[in-house]
């Protein structure tokens, strides 16, 4: 489971110029993902490496909700399944016949991602943001969490007017893995039980979660 002054009153200047654009393109970005209470879409996934070689492809359903409620299942060309319910984050890897479960606080520390179903002042103070204008109705919003705690070092998610359509993964390694939306709609009431992890028969589990150590 599962990649950035001159004379003193100029660094000044432009530093704090700076400082508030980026607090402006969060703020934005905040507004655009406070009006995604659920999304469901499949998706399609490429990854390249650092010199743009295609590594993989691959596709899938994702599915979110707020707050903190994530479904992540990849179906080609191997599967494997991310469940966050709210209070605990499973990632299931079926063919190694295993599971890991982690609190959801620590998928938050751990990727930028996290941001998609979190909306307190304490997670995104962890993350700067930055806008990018792809034409006059899409833009991309970089992510980068300020301090490491992670192989994701980079996250960018960008809208077509108030839709989200595309996300990439940047890892420390240099590779990019860029998924692009379709189909997406809200998650009807019928469909929340996919928030729900039911850990099959017969498979290892790794317990990571805090109070464990406790």
């Amino acid at each position: 489971m599962n990649k950035r002054f001159a004379v003193l009153s100029l660094l000044l200047t432009t530093s704090v110029t700076c400082f508030a654009a980026m607090a402006d393109d969060a703020t934005e970005l905040r507004a655009k993902l406070s009006n995604i209470d659920s999304l469901h879409a499949t998706f399609s996934q490429q990854v390249t490496d650092i010199n743009n070689k295609p590594i993989q492809t691959g596709s899938g359903v994702f599915a979110l909700a707020y707050p903190n409620q994530f479904y992540w299942h990849l179906t080609q060309p191997d599967e494997s399944l991310i469940v966050a319910d709210g209070a605990n984050l499973w990632i299931y890897n079926p063919f190694a016949e295993e599971v890991t479960v982690m609190d959801v606080a620590q998928a938050v520390d751990a990727s930028p991602m996290a941001l998609l179903v979190h909306r307190d002042e304490a997670t995104w103070a962890k993350y700067s943001v930055t806008k990018r204008v792809i034409n006059a109705t899409s833009s991309c919003f970089d992510i980068q969490p300020k301090k490491l705690n992670s192989n994701v070092i980079a996250v960018s998610v960008c809208f077509d007017a108030k839709q989200l359509v595309k996300f990439n993964l940047t890892d420390e390694q240099g590779n990019l893995s860029q998924f692009s939306l379709t189909e997406q709609r809200s998650v009807k009431a019928d469909e929340t039980n996919i928030f729900n992890f039911a850990v099959p028969d017969n498979v290892d589990i790794d317990d990571q979660r805090l109070k464990q150590a406790h």
